[in-house]
């Protein structure tokens, strides 16, 4: 399979060298809602909202002459079916791709999140039962695309009690807790069952695997993952083994992984989704050997990183990691040679950034060094798209920004890998 990045650490040794999303049983805790994060989770019978999830290695160019907007007319590398579609798009079309939408089972995306907003994509949150409305959902999706790039469809299907696929939508696999007691051939086969399930249903990408690492002495009381099963242990080499078989079968079979929550939810003890308490890792911090999962499923080839909304004084005081610039670029670009896709946990209902004006949700992302929002509330999408429009246009800077994450979200979506 085409290796399409390039990254700086190759491996849990290297990373060493240097110095959450949902809830049980198709929850949506941690990565609830859409993001990636720690979670509470819905029962069989209901619906709740879920966890959530390429770089070109190169910034896409554009112009500084002070036109408006940021869709450039300077032309580019046209071989390069990603930058040919940037390059055709109008400023909106490029803001909307920054944008993930939350949609709940049972229902449709509204089509103006396609006509109107240009949003990059959905994932599907709450409790899908049967195949059949799973397909709908998506056939519908790409209908509304149908005038420009299809949308990246996702889902945070783990396994255990994080499943949003269930009935004859997917077949049950064990949870990471489990799985990680087996090692990792095991992982690789409930991962390789979990990525022919997605492709089967025409899903583009996996809001999985969870790369956090639990603290022992937290165990249970690690509210986003220990407590939902939701991590493959509690030893950071193992764990980054487990990850690596996680991504790379679903890599196989064609479905993008997402490596989550970066930099950890294991060291603490509230949900995020949850609670604006009790979400603060005091011990992160660069060179740790909890980051070694993340490394190792980075170099397995994950397309996507979901970073979380904790906060981590080691790293950057004070300031949730999606809105870090040390966490983002320093860190996760810059130390560990990431440059795929940098997505959120949940911005639209998680306790964790409500106190962050709507606006700012984004805008902070994209200044920290990050791409995408997820948001299990339609409601904002308007203004997150708006938000991004006015941002690019603030600058040719923050313009090319935009189109470097754009870029990334059209890597991912115009990949072979998704043929």
């Amino acid at each position: 399979m085409e290796r399409r990045h390039l990254f700086a650490l190759a491996s849990p040794v290297a990373l060493m060298a240097l110095g959450a999303c949902a809830g049980p049983d198709g929850s949506t805790g941690g990565d609830g809602a859409g993001g990636g994060s720690e979670g509470s989770a819905p029962s069989d019978s209901g619906a709740a909202p879920s966890d959530d999830g390429s770089a070109t290695g190169t910034s896409p160019s554009g112009s500084d002459d002070g036109t408006e907007g940021f869709a450039s007319d300077s032309g580019g590398d046209t071989d390069d079916p990603a930058r040919a579609a940037l390059e055709a798009m109008s400023d909106r079309e490029i803001a909307g791709q920054l944008v993930l939408v939350g949609v709940m089972a049972g229902s449709a995306p509204s089509a103006t999140l396609a006509t109107e907003h240009h949003v990059g994509g959905y994932f599907l949150l709450g409790v899908w039962k049967s195949a059949q409305a799973v397909r709908d959902v998506v056939s519908a999706a790409r209908d509304a695309h149908a005038n420009g790039v299809a949308p990246l469809l996702a889902v945070d299907q783990e396994g255990g009690s994080v499943r949003m696929l269930r009935g004859d939508a997917a077949t049950r696999t064990a949870s990471a807790e489990d799985l990680g007691t087996q090692g990792p051939e095991a992982v690789r086969e409930a991962y390789t069952t979990i990525g022919q399930d997605l492709a089967e249903l025409g899903l583009d990408c996996a809001l999985a695997p969870v790369a956090d690492v639990v603290d022992e002495a937290l165990g249970d009381d690690n509210a986003p993952v220990g407590e939902l099963g939701r991590g493959f242990g509690t030893d950071p080499d193992h764990v980054a083994g487990c990850v690596r078989a996680a991504v790379e079968a679903l890599t196989a079979q064609g479905v993008a992984a997402t490596v989550k929550h970066f930099p950890g939810l294991g060291r603490v003890a509230e949900n995020t989704d949850h609670a604006a308490d009790g979400i603060i890792d005091d011990a992160t911090a660069p060179g740790d050997p909890m980051l070694a999962p993340f490394a190792e499923g980075i170099d397995a080839g994950a397309e996507l990183v979901m970073v979380s909304s904790a906060i981590y004084p080691q790293i950057e005081p004070e300031v949730p990691a999606m809105f870090s610039r040390a966490a983002v670029t320093d860190l996760l670009r810059g130390d560990m040679g990431y440059d795929g896709l940098v997505i959120t946990d949940d911005i639209g209902s998680a306790a964790a950034v409500a106190h962050v004006p709507v606006a700012e949700r984004i805008t902070r992302l994209l200044d920290a060094g990050g791409d995408a929002v997820l948001t299990a509330d339609p409601s904002i999408t308007a203004e997150l798209v708006d938000a991004v429009e006015a941002y690019a246009a603030a600058d040719p800077a923050k313009r090319e920004r935009v189109r470097e994450s754009a870029l990334r979200m059209l890597g991912v979506k115009l990949s072979p890998r998704r043929g």
